[in-house]
């Protein structure tokens, strides 16, 4: 119990460091008019300071008790979006699910050549290397199957960080300071928890927790994402409840996912990985390439903008693009069905293909 007691007072003051640190320097961004500050200053603000002064390192860190109920506030959040008339929305999203499918099948398929071919990795790590998202569970895949499960998070690491610092400055650089006004603005309209009632916490209580408990009952993938959202979805869709959108909850989310991201950055020893970092940006750099290929392609043959197709097709994380969708005006319940889709894709093909490839070997 002690023992416990003292890396729970570990674990806080860690996480009251992180986020103190992010929040600052989130603030540091919004006064630069940087879009999307919470998220790209934390994340960018962390990985830097952490770089930078590396006695903070030991310091920097968002335990797994206080990030998985931030991700379920969040999913709920992301639930809220999905109204009744999502079955009439999601006739029109049948072209461009087929087609992110088909570039997710082909973009894990060229980067596994890439590492299997040209650099010669195991066919296990070549593949966990490759598959673009679900990055929690490829590295605890990777950590049974393969000796350096660290590349793996290496590589996973590296495209969400580029991903998610270049998409903000995508949107600011095509729609200019009207893209930050905008998110601003929504930012603000959102709800705060003091304009909520004591029965809409209630439901947002129950929707966090019963989601959460249901998914874990199913055995779902992803308890702490897939069920909240499902949950949240169903009720919402089905029209039982309506709970806005609350700015808090957007917030801290946008704090610890991007503090997350920045302090797992910040301690990788770019000496001693530095092979494996150039393979993690060509990587990187082949899946983006063929994910904004095709975006085009989409764009070029239906009724979509650019940055909304993008937002539903970048190879990162379900909960980082669907921030941004939020923050930016974007239709989030778009953005997240696609995510959705291509999360179902990965958890259902990924413990198949390693399987195989173990037998083959």
């Amino acid at each position: 119990m002690q023992f416990l007691s003292k890396n729970m007072f570990s674990d806080i003051y860690k996480i009251v460091f992180t986020l103190c640190l992010a929040f600052a320097c989130a603030i540091f961004f919004q006064l630069l008019n940087v879009p999307a500050p919470y998220f790209l200053g934390s994340l960018i603000g962390v990985f830097i300071i952490g770089t930078s002064i590396r006695q903070t390192q030991p310091l920097l860190s968002i335990a797994n008790w206080f990030y998985l109920p931030v991700i379920i506030g969040i999913s709920v959040m992301i639930g809220t979006n999905f109204t009744p008339d999502i079955f009439q929305s999601a006739q029109k999203w049948t072209f461009s699910v087929i087609i992110m499918i088909v570039a997710t099948v082909c973009v894990t398929f060229i980067s596994f050549q890439f590492l299997r071919r040209v650099k010669l990795y195991e066919p296990k790590q070549a593949f966990l290397c490759s598959i673009p998202g679900g990055q929690a569970e490829a590295v605890v895949m990777a950590h049974e199957v393969v000796e350096k499960d660290y590349v793996v998070a290496l590589f996973h690491l590296v495209r969400v960080a580029v991903v998610f610092i270049s998409t903000p400055l995508l949107l600011a650089f095509v729609e200019g300071n009207l893209a930050i006004k905008r998110s601003n603005e929504i930012l603000n309209d959102m709800s705060n928890f003091t304009d909520l009632s004591v029965i809409q916490i209630v439901m947002f209580l129950i929707l966090c927790f019963g989601g959460f408990w249901i998914a874990k009952l199913f055995r779902m993938p992803l308890p702490h994402l897939l069920g909240p959202i499902f949950l949240s979805s169903i009720l919402h869709v089905t029209g039982i409840i309506q709970l806005h959108r609350i700015s808090e909850v957007v917030i801290i989310a946008q704090l610890t996912i991007g503090a997350s991201v920045g302090a797992r950055l910040a301690k990788i020893s770019l000496y001693e990985l530095k092979t494996a970092l150039f393979d993690a940006c060509i990587t990187s750099g082949l899946i983006i390439t063929t994910y904004l290929l095709v975006a085009w392609l989409v764009v070029t043959s239906s009724n979509v903008t650019f940055l909304s197709i993008w937002l539903a097709f970048v190879p990162g994380g379900l909960y980082e693009a669907t921030i941004l969708a939020l923050i930016f005006g974007y239709d989030v319940a778009f953005v997240a069905f696609h995510h959705l889709v291509r999360v179902l894709l990965i958890f259902v093909s990924m413990p198949i293909f390693v399987s195989r490839i173990r037998k083959s070997e």
